[in-house]
């Protein structure tokens, strides 16, 4: 990598980070247009989602792998085929017209952009040596950070203007760019010098462990969890394959993710912050748009534009805390300092309500987004200092698994928190109510006035009334749910701490991470 010029590490760290910023986009951009979808294919709105869930199974299911298959195909085979997976699926994605027809196409999306994700960073770290590490973290982090964020405002543009098929096919140029630049820039090395001995058997019990698991997480909710026999029995194969796959590549010489990588102590550690950190990521860009658009009415574009600003504050602080790291400054006080910082913004964000304009949330998106860029470009850092350069793909591809399976752990925790806090607010809002209080009968004639000036020929006014006022009660409960649901998250980062602790005992951790910064 040291004979690279640099103009072919520019170009490289443009394939890279693009190529990363397309799928993390496409993890959330169908969301804004599962309505249009359903309609267009005929599918109820519990059906669709399964166009995002069989993206996000297929996603944490080849992460882990992709060391593995880099080595085993070669990184620059892998990755472009990656890369042509992703854009040929995108159109298939395009153009099916039957539900079931668009999920098997999502599936191989994500099998393709999955792979994108971890062979990016590793190709991106490998390619920036000695002292640009910490600068290629820094790059890294802020594509982690803006594609979850541009997913919902492209969404949002697309689906106001065109329709939306437009939100595959547009990843059919970039698809086709990236794959230009990666055969004219990234040289065409094989990670290992022989070829790997297919672990079918790992990639088996990985597959049903790690799908199951992903499966309950996203579909439990809508199955009412463990009153439905499906989820109960998906559990139990997730535990057991997930056991029983430990156990097996523990055992392998050449195993499909080998996880003997998780004796260095600072990979432990990183990973389970990591993990943290996409709990937080993902619930936040969950939630946050719920409650713009389910509460206060802002549109899937108004609800992308307000994210932005925050995003771009992360890019601008990226760079300098990547500068900083390789100056020597110790990556824990900026972990310290990032996970302190996110607990501000949910303590922030819970103080929202109905009458709240745009202006409010500007001050704790801002802390968000450099609560993330405290977090993102050391934790990278941290991620592969001290692994040997042929361990690097499965460090890389562990720790984005981790930050995966922390978003999805924390969206179906904070979904169900959700549902079950809406059911206690509106038992508690409707018993504040009765018939003949001065407050609720001035409300009543309120209501009942206005529907009157604007329906005087409604048969049922009464009626219309009452179901406005439970229309508001359930409004305010989603409110308080969802404000609850931030102050909730914010409790979960307090499990950061212990562990930041620990890696403080580790005396070699400081100078690992800084070397990481400066020498791969």
């Amino acid at each position: 990598m040291e004979s690279l010029s640099k103009t072919a590490k520019i170009f490289i760290a443009i394939t890279t980070i693009s190529a990363a910023i397309m799928e993390l986009i496409d993890t959330s951009i169908v969301n804004v247009a599962l309505n249009q979808m359903a309609g267009n294919l005929g599918a109820s709105i519990e059906d669709i989602a399964w166009v995002i869930t069989s993206y996000a199974i297929a996603n944490v299911i080849i992460i882990p792998m992709t060391g593995f298959l880099a080595a085993y195909f070669g990184r620059l085979r892998y990755y472009m085929a990656s890369i042509a997976i992703f854009t040929v699926a995108s159109v298939l994605c395009g153009t099916s017209t039957t539900l079931w027809e668009i999920v098997l196409w999502r599936f191989v999306q994500g099998l393709g952009g999955g792979a994108l994700l971890s062979t990016s960073q590793a190709i991106l770290f490998e390619t920036f040596t000695g002292k640009q590490r910490g600068m290629a973290a820094a790059l890294f982090g802020m594509g982690v950070v803006l594609g979850p964020t541009l997913g919902p405002t492209v969404g949002g543009i697309i689906i106001d203007s065109y329709s939306w098929p437009l939100i595959f096919f547009i990843n059919v140029p970039f698809g086709i760019i990236a794959s230009m630049l990666a055969y004219r820039f990234i040289p065409p090395r094989a990670i290992a010098h022989f070829k790997p001995s297919i672990d079918w058997s790992g990639i088996f019990l990985l597959t049903i462990g790690v799908g199951a698991l992903q499966y309950v997480l996203e579909r439990g909710e809508a199955e009412d969890w463990y009153d439905s026999r499906l989820i109960i029995g998906l559990t139990v194969v997730a535990v057991v394959g997930l056991i029983t796959f430990i156990w097996w590549e523990l055992q392998q010489k050449e195993p499909v993710v080998n996880l003997r990588i998780l004796k260095d102590w600072n990979l432990a550690i990183t990973t389970l912050l990591t993990f943290i950190v996409g709990f937080i990521l993902f619930t936040s860009v969950f939630i946050f748009p719920l409650m713009l658009q389910r509460v206060l009415g802002y549109t899937a574009y108004e609800t992308g534009i307000t994210l932005l600003p925050a995003s771009f504050l992360s890019l601008i602080m990226m760079p300098f805390i990547g500068k900083m790291l390789q100056n020597g400054i110790r990556p824990q006080l900026f972990v310290t300092l990032g996970f302190i910082t996110l607990m501000g913004f949910g303590i922030l964000m819970s103080q929202a309500d109905q009458n709240v304009s745009s202006s409010f949330f500007a001050l704790p998106l801002m802390i968000r987004g450099a609560g993330l860029a405290f977090l993102f470009v050391p934790l990278n850092a941290m991620a592969v200092a001290g692994l040997q350069p042929k361990d690097i793909p499965q460090g890389v591809a562990l720790n984005n698994m981790m930050r995966q399976l922390g978003g999805s752990f924390g969206i179906a925790i904070i979904n169900n928190y959700i549902a079950h806090r809406v059911a206690i607010h509106r038992i508690d809002l409707i018993s504040n109510i009765y018939s003949g209080s001065a407050q609720f009968t001035e409300r009543y004639n309120q209501i009942y006035q206005g529907l009157q000036s604007k329906l005087p020929l409604a048969a049922n006014l009464q009626k219309q009334t009452y179901q406005v006022i439970e229309l508001t009660i359930m409004k305010q409960s989603f409110l308080l749910s969802y404000l609850d649901a931030f102050l909730y998250a914010t409790i979960f980062i307090l499990f950061a701490f212990p562990l930041i602790l620990l890696a403080r005992k580790n005396r070699k951790l400081n100078k690992l991470t800084m070397l990481a910064a400066e020498e791969v």
